[in-house]
């Protein structure tokens, strides 16, 4: 059974302690590809020793987080901008909105999520969408663009039916991560009134662990959890789930 955690950020500090032995489990578990979000230009240097370690499992984007658009903002999307003119990428990502930490800056991430979808539709990339407490303003900026010049996931997906319809509509998939098992997330309501061809699997480790280890550090193997729990909203095998998630990231990444 193969499996694809489509966000997973196994650089973190978080997994400096056993990372080797944390990535030996998703492998052991049946995971045969990990994509790697960016953060900001202090994480480039480990995302590439990863790669290094990894070459035909990890893959690596580039961008900038929207909690990292700060002061010096400009500088961090000169980074990216150099990057993606010396080497290949997967895709560009995490970039968005989120409005749950600081509002300080909601211009300066509109702007740098703009800029940054337009060299996803530059070099021919998808893109992965952080968005938190930010909805009306994420939308505001996809609306500026052609649904048709769009590919890419909404990472963390946590709104509503009508939210996802929405996202649908942009051209982008439905990252389903840990969320969709937790009591209070809403997700398990719905999600089989969205076709199975639109969504992907994501950890997001170290962040958002699925039940039975909320509130403990993530990891890639735990996506096994939210396949599990995916199945059972879908009323099919897990083995379906695995197998036509895996479809739809390959598809949107275009890894063969």
């Amino acid at each position: 059974m193969q499996l694809i955690d489509t966000h997973t950020h196994l650089y973190a500090e978080a997994f400096d302690e056993d990372r080797d032995l944390m990535i030996q489990r998703a492998l052991d578990a049946g995971v045969t590809d990990f994509f790697i979000p960016a953060i900001d230009s202090t994480y480039t240097d480990r995302m590439l020793s990863l790669e290094k370690q990894y070459p035909d499992q990890m893959h690596l984007m580039t961008g900038v987080h929207p909690t990292h658009i700060k002061e010096d903002y400009k500088e961090e999307l000169d980074h990216v901008s150099s990057l993606l003119n010396q080497r290949n990428f997967c895709a560009i990502g995490e970039i968005g909105m989120d409005l749950y930490w600081d509002k300080t800056y909601v211009k300066e991430q509109q702007e740098a999520f703009d800029l940054q979808i337009q060299w996803a539709k530059k070099y021919e990339l998808p893109f992965v969408i952080h968005c938190r407490d930010a909805f009306d303003e994420v939308f505001e900026v996809l609306d500026g663009h052609d649904p048709n010049d769009l590919r890419g996931i909404f990472h963390c997906f946590t709104g509503t039916l009508e939210q996802a319809k929405r996202v649908l509509a942009y051209n982008l998939k439905l990252g389903i991560g840990g969320v969709v098992t937790f009591k209070n997330g809403k997700l398990d309501q719905f999600l089989n009134q969205i076709p199975l061809s639109e969504i992907v699997l994501e950890t997001d480790a170290p962040y958002l662990a699925p039940t039975p280890y909320r509130g403990k550090r993530n990891e890639s193997s735990y996506i096994q959890e939210v396949a599990s729990k995916v199945a059972a909203v879908y009323g099919l095998p897990i083995a379906t789930i695995a197998e036509e998630t895996s479809k739809n990231a390959l598809e949107i990444f275009k890894i063969k």
